[in-house]
C-alpha cells in the first residue's frame, strides 16, 4: 500500500482578542510551535530568506569546470530570425508578436531565480529565448508553478511551456511537443551513503521525496506496485514545498532519497560536499522519453518550434547553451514534431 507523509499542519492558535485572554498571540504561537515534533521545525527554517544574512555570489565553480553564472547579466546566446521557421508560425499566434512561454523556475540549472530573487534564469530560459529569437518573435516569459502550467496552456494563457517537460502518455492527449533534450531522472542520496539505485527492489522501504505530478512520481509510484506484487515493503513518497525543503530533508537524514531531473541532481553533486548522484532513469520509464516544448494540442504552433529548434541545432547556438550550462551530454541531434499519433509508434516521436 503506498504511504504518503506530509508535515503536520501548524494549528492556528490566534482567536480572537478579548482581555480575558491568558496569553499573548505571540507567546501563544510560540508555545504552540514548541509541542510539534521536531522534524517540523528545520523544514520552516528552511524557508527563511537566504540573502537576509548574505549575499549571493553571481557566479560558482562547479567541480566538473562549469562557472554557472546566476546573475541577472545573462549575455544570452541569440539568434537571427529564420524566415522558414517564423512562416509557420500560426496567425493568431503570430499577430502580438510575441511568444507567451512559461516557465516554473524551481530548480538549477534548469529554470531558476537569478541572485535578484526575481529574475528566471537558466537553460530552459535561454532555449526559449533562441526559439523566439529564430521565430522572429519577443519572448514574454511568465513564472508558474508545476501544477498550473497543463490549465494554463489549456486556456490560451501560455503559447509554449519550457520547463524540462517530458512527454508521456497522459500528455499526447492534450498537448503537442517539440523535443529538445534528453530526459533522465537521477536518484541523489547523502554522500555518506551506500545506495546503488537500479531498480524497484533498490527503493524498498526507504524514503524518497518526490515534485507530484511528474514523470518521476509516475516511476516510483509503478515501482512501487512492482515492490506490493512480491511481498516486499513499498517506498514511502514525500512531498515538498520547494527544491531548498527537499534539499534540506535529505541532508539532514528526515529522507534516504530524492528523484528529481538529472541535470539538477548532477548540479548538486558536483557544487555540495554532501551529496551524490546514486542513479539514473530514463524520465519514460520503461521506455523511452525526451524533454519538450510543450504546445496546445493542434494550435499548429509545435512544428514551428520544432523548425526553429533544428535551425538552432543546424547554425551551433543549441549546441552552445548546452554547453554554457553543462549539459552536453544532454543534446539531441534532431528535433522532432511529437503528437498522440506519432507517440503511438514511438515515445520519442522516432520510428520504431
Amino acid at each position: 500500500m503506498l504511504r504518503i507523509t506530509r508535515g503536520p499542519a501548524i494549528p492556528d492558535t490566534r482567536g480572537p482578542a478579548t482581555k480575558s485572554s491568558k496569553l499573548p498571540r505571540t507567546k501563544a504561537r510560540l508555545l504552540a510551535l514548541a509541542v510539534l515534533p521536531a522534524v517540523v521545525l528545520p523544514a520552516l527554517a528552511g524557508c527563511s530568506d537566504p540573502g537576509a544574512s548574505a549575499a549571493k555570489p553571481e557566479s560558482e565553480a562547479a567541480k566538473n569546470g562549469i562557472v554557472y553564472n546566476t546573475s541577472v547579466d545573462q549575455n544570452r546566446i541569440r539568434a537571427e530570425k529564420d524566415a522558414a521557421a517564423a512562416g509557420v508560425v500560426p496567425a493568431a499566434i503570430a499577430k502580438d508578436g510575441k511568444l507567451t512561454v512559461a516557465t516554473t523556475a524551481g530548480s538549477i540549472p534548469l529554470s531558476f531565480h537569478a541572485t535578484d530573487d526575481k529574475t528566471p534564469i537558466g537553460v530552459e530560459v535561454d532555449i526559449a529565448q533562441l526559439v523566439a529569437d529564430k521565430l522572429g518573435l519577443e519572448l514574454d516569459l511568465q513564472v508558474t508553478s508545476w501544477e498550473n502550467w497543463p490549465l494554463k496552456t489549456q486556456s490560451g494563457d501560455f503559447e509554449a511551456v519550457f520547463s524540462n517537460v517530458g512527454i508521456n502518455a497522459a500528455r499526447v492527449k492534450l498537448f503537442d511537443f517539440s523535443t529538445y533534450r534528453a530526459a533522465y531522472m537521477g536518484f541523489e542520496a547523502k554522500k555518506s551513503s551506500s545506495y546503488d539505485i537500479k531498480g524497484s527492489d533498490d527503493i524498498s522501504g526507504l524514503k524518497i521525496s518526490v515534485g507530484s505530478g511528474t514523470n518521476q512520481e509516475k516511476i516510483l509510484l509503478a515501482w512501487n506496485k512492482e515492490l506490493e506484487a512480491k511481498g516486499k515493503a513499498p517506498a514511502t513518497l514525500q512531498y515538498y514545498s520547494s527544491d531548498a525543503d527537499t534539499i534540506l530533508a535529505l541532508s539532514s537524514g528526515r529522507t534516504d532519497l530524492n528523484l528529481a531531473p538529472y541535470p539538477s541532481v548532477t548540479y548538486r553533486e558536483n557544487t555540495r560536499d554532501d551529496l551524490k548522484v546514486v542513479g539514473k532513469v530514463n524520465a519514460g520509464w520503461p521506455a523511452e522519453t525526451l524533454v519538450a516544448t510543450t504546445t496546445l494540442k493542434g494550435n499548429g504552433l509545435a512544428p514551428a518550434i520544432t523548425d526553429a529548434l533544428n535551425s538552432a541545432i543546424k547554425d551551433g547556438s543549441y549546441a552552445k547553451i548546452l554547453e554554457r550550462w553543462g549539459l552536453s551530454e544532454e543534446a539531441i541531434p534532431e528535433s522532432k514534431t511529437v503528437t498522440e499519433e506519432t507517440f503511438g509508434a514511438s515515445p520519442t516521436g522516432a520510428a520504431k
